[in-house]
């Protein structure tokens, strides 16, 4: 099964390079400590991913395309709004970023999963998870471009737990890269620059992700 660990690792963590919620990892961790950013992720992916293994299109079938939408960006557009808001108090730090982490790690690993979890439902990634674990041998074959010929089975339960292992473990290293990234700025930059870029920056997502079920 480690062939199909590697497959999955190597291809979710292709297409997961540049993603919208790779730049997510990134905001959210240049405003929360990045511990509890990882955290946050890491139980989104855990649960995207099984989900894309062993559910995978019923997602589209049972909850209905149109208020997933509403539900996802309403919910960036006011994390934006937030961030915008506290950007604009006096201060280092903005009262509702303050207030919330010091509830502890929960709240605050809680806003990161949902937030995650809503912007990678139904992504580009999870469709891919899905792919893999439908037929393995055919996502093998597409490694033939780089040389590399690996001989895939084609299913079976060791099999659907090596691609949920191999797709979390590309998207934890995508994600986990970003997250560095994005506590490094966060430690270098002014937070109310910070406040004010991540505002935007879920605004942004929000309107993308809509525009995006709009012409689906």
């Amino acid at each position: 099964m480690t062939e199909v660990f590697i497959v999955a690792a190597a291809l979710v963590a292709l297409a997961e390079l540049g993603d919208k919620t790779q730049v997510l990892s990134l905001v959210l961790a240049s405003r929360y400590p990045s511990r509890w950013v990882f955290a946050g992720v890491l139980v989104a992916i855990l649960a995207l991913q099984a989900l894309a293994v062993m559910a995978g299109g019923l997602i589209g079938t049972v909850l209905p395309r149109a208020p997933l939408a509403v539900v996802t960006v309403a919910l960036f557009i006011v994390f934006g709004v937030w961030s915008l808001l506290d950007a604009g108090r006096d201060g280092d730090e903005g009262e509702g970023e303050v207030a919330l982490a010091r509830r502890g790690a929960m709240p605050v690993v809680a806003l990161v999963a949902g937030a995650f979890f809503m912007a990678e439902l139904g992504d580009k990634t999870q469709m891919l998870t899905l792919a893999i674990a439908a037929d393995p041998a055919a996502a093998g074959r597409t490694l033939s471009l780089v040389g590399a010929t690996p001989d895939l089975p084609e299913g079976g339960l060791a099999t659907y737990l090596a691609v949920w292992l191999g797709s979390t473990a590309g998207m934890i290293a995508v994600n986990g890269a970003a997250i560095m990234l994005g506590s490094v700025l966060g430690a270098r930059l002014p937070r109310p620059i910070v406040a004010r870029v991540s505002g935007v920056a879920f605004i942004v997502f929000g309107v993308l992700i809509g525009a995006a079920h709009l012409l689906s």
